[in-house]
């Protein structure tokens, strides 16, 4: 079977035991802060096992997207090297919210192996929680397995319930113990079975693991069962498809065995039996699902996470003898073999083309800039080996590969310190560790089991019954004046933050008390309304009237709307690969996140508030509609970024139809304007970078964007002001004015120019021979930068052979300027005169041997670095 078929087959085989088959989530995690990447199956139902989520159904299956290549779990560096380690793998999973537990998802498990399969029964062997009895028993007693193929294993990693068979979801929350099933390859490999001292041996292999999500951890460490126990399952395909292709290695499964050919003919070799090669066909999979799925290379978080893969593979391509720009190259034989099952793929060509191209350009001149650093390096070591903290500096900060240092230090007959590089290696990833340790206390989550019924999109204002109230965490019954609690209400025109709008303010009260709401937010399927009671005492089950902020909620709902317009202008204005990478919906400001790779022009702006602003006074109705989500796709909605959506979304219309297609058509739960004309005006007032590939414009509307227009109407008329000129001669002016700057400009110039020439002729009286070189070294008051260069040609005119050292102070800054005559430059460089003032007065410089600038902040130490520069002249 083809690792497509296999997908295939395991997906059908639990859709027919009443399974909802759920495509991929994204791999960057959606509202969820522990995770740098998805990396595993379960985690876009996460809220569905804490309780927290329905979506519909009880029983799912999908095959999901991963990546391991950051954070906790990392072994980038095990790539391409080891039979199993991969930066991307799919995960084929099966799950049950509360519905099926242990006997039916061990029995699933075992029928698709051993039936749809075929795998021998006799090759599979078990694992289990040392004390769970239960899954013994399911095996034994059920499936028939000996007892000498079920294992138990125990706490194996220095605590209580800490063991290759006990899954936790965080240090508290959800946990159980899980059966994990393996394969036996045979004799003919070495290796023994779990919980043997040769268990890491490439014999028996895991292929299935079955989480029983059966108790809650306290934060002191019981467990406590679990009212609705849930199976979360994962399976890896492309260690299924090694089996099923009787193979030992994944990289000779059928999928990489396509990549693997390509990337040799891309790259130009025979032998395919490379490591590198391996390295090339596993990054080009997760760096294109990433690019795909929205991250761009950066210098921290997911982006810098990607940008080092990238990199990884393009050096292993470089080893392999590969020049110019080949990795780009790597997406049409993967879009071959995994195009029908991610269509993405094929949707984002062009991006993922691009960002690998300007990736990999970008590193030919990191590499350069790396090969100067360290040629700088090597004339400052002593001895025969670099070290490894210079190493380890070249790979942090400039993306200098450690073996390429390790080669260029063999050509020099010179070694490098392994073992200090791989001390500042483990520190860094310790740091990284620390850094990547998000902690949740999942017994904090406020949870309700009653749904509060939302109609807060016919009305800002209803009455209510208080069904809960949480104070500190923990439930109450009554609160009293100056109380900050979380109420929640059996039904609410309150809508609580989600898809970038905020949640909403406002009040509730009763005879007894009134709540002031500051926020409002989900938790499953409860509105939490959090306040503070202002007045008197409010209570468990009492009425209340709960009224919306209604002039803030008219104001929030003009900038969503204005958000969907807004991003069909953009795609329209600047092209379809534009998607939105976040948004905040408020009642001062809208902002929108998208992708982009260039700044948005004047010209485009403009283009785009036009179109805008024209859907606005067409004043169209806003057309909502809830349909299922096929039908949604087909009227072409767009999604919008991290939101999840059920079997059934509301569609949202807006805009006039052209070509038969309105301008905007996007799924959205928010809060909307009933006809476009209500938003009145929408005025763009900035347009900025966010990061790699991400561009942010903000804009505001209604009366905010005419307080916006108006203030850049009082800015024109204060400037006409002090040009004393007519509204409609503001642009003639203020050219007359700059023409005038400029003439000024360059007879200051021309006056510096001629006081350089008799400052010259005084410095000249001043030159000193030093070291046998005729040196002149000057301090000049009330001089920058550039004046100090003049001065410095006009001396350099009139003094040959020489060398010139300027130090020119203005205010508070000190610039300085060296310059080395030619037929000096083998004893002397200019470079590392400025090097050693700059160090002296804390400031930075550098440049050619001949000539070298620099800057430092002035001191209390400048005069005597300056006075000590003739006896360091002496010594060089």
């Amino acid at each position: 079977m083809t690792s497509a078929e296999i997908r295939e087959a395991f997906l059908h085989f639990f859709e027919t035991k009443g399974h909802t088959r759920v495509a991929s989530s994204s791999l960057v995690p959606a509202n969820d802060p522990t995770l740098l990447f998805n990396n595993a199956g379960m985690n876009q139902f996460k809220d569905c096992l804490l309780g927290l989520e329905d979506r519909g159904y009880v029983r799912a299956t999908s095959a999901q997207k991963c990546v391991r290549a950051g954070g906790k779990h990392n072994d980038l560096d095990n790539v391409g090297y080891t039979a199993r380690h991969h930066t991307f793998f799919e995960m084929l999973g099966n799950f049950s919210f509360g519905d099926y537990f242990k006997r039916e998802a061990i029995g699933f498990a075992w029928e698709f192996l051993t039936t749809a399969l075929a795998l021998p029964k006799d090759r599979l062997y078990v694992t289990i929680y040392h004390t769970d009895d239960e899954a013994f028993d399911i095996w034994n007693k059920d499936i028939g397995l000996a007892p000498e193929r079920i294992i138990r294993i125990g706490d194996n990693k220095g605590g209580p319930y800490a063991s290759d068979n006990f899954w936790a979801m965080g240090d508290t929350g959800p946990c159980g113990p899980c059966s994990e099933i393996f394969y036996d390859h045979g004799e003919h490999i070495w290796g023994g079975l779990p919980g043997s001292p040769e268990e890491d041996g490439d014999r028996f292999i895991e292929i299935w693991n079955n989480v029983f999500m059966q108790f809650n951890r306290t934060a002191d460490g019981q467990l406590e069962p679990l009212p609705a126990p849930s199976v979360d399952t994962g399976m890896g395909l492309e260690r299924i498809s090694a089996i099923l292709q009787h193979v030992n290695s994944n990289y000779d499964i059928d999928l990489f065995k396509h990549l693997i050919t390509h990337a040799a003919q891309i790259v130009g070799v025979e032998n395919q039996d490379q490591p590198s090669l391996r390295v090339i066909a596993d990054h080009a999979r997760s760096c294109s699902f990433l690019i795909a799925d929205g991250v761009t290379p950066g210098n921290e978080g997911r982006g810098y996470v990607l940008r080092r893969i990238i990199r990884r593979a393009i050096r292993h391509g470089h080893k392999l003898g590969a020049t110019g720009t080949f990795f780009y190259q790597m997406l049409q034989p993967l879009t071959d073999v995994m195009g029908d099952a991610y269509p993405q793929l094929m949707e984002s060509r062009e991006r993922i083309e691009a960002a690998l191209i300007k990736e990999e350009e970008q590193f030919a001149k990191t590499l350069e800039q790396g090969l100067k650093v360290l040629e700088h390096e090597l004339t400052q070591i002593q001895g025969t080996v670099i070290p490894g903290a210079v190493v380890f500096k070249l790979y942090d900060t400039y993306g200098f590969p450690a073996d390429l240092t390790a080669d260029i230090a063999r050509e020099r007959d010179l070694t490098i310190d392994e073992a200090g590089f791989e001390t500042e290696m483990s520190a860094q990833r310790q740091r990284a560790r620390d850094a990547g340790k998000f902690s949740v206390d999942y017994n904090s989550i406020v949870k309700v089991d009653t749904a509060t019924t939302f109609e807060g999109y016919q009305s800002t204002q209803g009455e209510s019954q208080i069904i809960a109230i949480y104070k500190d965490g923990k439930a109450v019954t009554e609160l009293s004046e100056g109380d900050e609690a979380l109420i929640v209400l059996n039904k609410t025109p309150f809508y609580a933050e989600s898809g970038g709008q905020v949640g909403d303010t406002g009040t509730l009260k009763n005879d007894t008390g009134i709540f002031e709401v500051n926020d409002t937010q989900k938790s499953g399927h409860a509105f939490i309304h959090q306040g503070v009671v202002t007045v008197g005492q409010l209570s468990i089950n009492q009425a209340v009237a709960a009224r919306v902020d209604h002039e803030l909620r008219a104001a929030i709902s003009k900038h969503h709307s204005a958000t969907h317009l807004l991003h069909a202008a953009l795609r329209e204005v600047l092209g379809t690969h534009v998607t939105q990478k976040g948004s905040l919906v408020a009642s001062n400001i809208l902002r929108f996140d998208f992708s982009h790779e260039q700044p948005v022009t004047f010209d485009e702006i403009q283009r785009i508030e036009r179109l805008v602003n024209r859907e606005v006074i067409a004043n169209t109705a806003v057309i909502t509609e809830v349909l299922d989500i096929e039908t949604a796709k087909t009227k072409g909605a767009m999604m919008l970024f991290g939101e999840k959506y059920g079997e059934t979304v509301r569609v949202l219309t807006m805009g006039t139809v052209q070509d038969e297609r309105p301008f905007s058509v996007e799924l959205c739960g928010g809060i909307h304007v009933e006809r476009t004309g209500e938003i009145g005006l929408i005025k763009i007032t900035s347009e900025s970078g966010v990061a790699a590939g991400v561009r942010r414009i903000e804009a505001v509307t209604g009366l905010n964007a005419l307080n916006a227009v108006q203030k850049t109407d009082t800015t024109l008329q204060q400037i006409n002001t002090l040009l004393k000129a007519q509204k409609d001669q503001t642009l003639e002016k203020v050219n007359a004015a700059v023409e005038h700057s400029h003439q000024l400009q360059k007879q200051i110039e021309q006056l510096n120019q001629k006081l350089a020439n008799l400052q010259a002729v005084e410095l000249l009286n001043q030159v000193k021979e030093i070291q046998g070189r005729a040196t002149l070294v000057a301090t000049l008051q009330n001089m920058d930068a550039k004046s100090l260069r003049h001065l410095h040609d006009s001396v350099k005119s009139k003094l040959d052979n020489a060398v010139i050292v300027f130090a020119g102070i203005q205010d508070d800054k000190v610039s300085l300027l060296a310059s080395v005559a030619q037929s000096l430059t083998a004893t002397l460089k200019a470079g590392d005169i400025i090097k050693h003032l700059s160090t002296e007065l804390g400031g930075k410089g550098g440049g050619k041997p001949d000539l070298a600038q620099g800057g430092a902040p002035l001191n209390e130490k400048f005069d005597q670095v300056i006075a000590a520069l003739p006896a360091w002249l002496e010594t060089h």
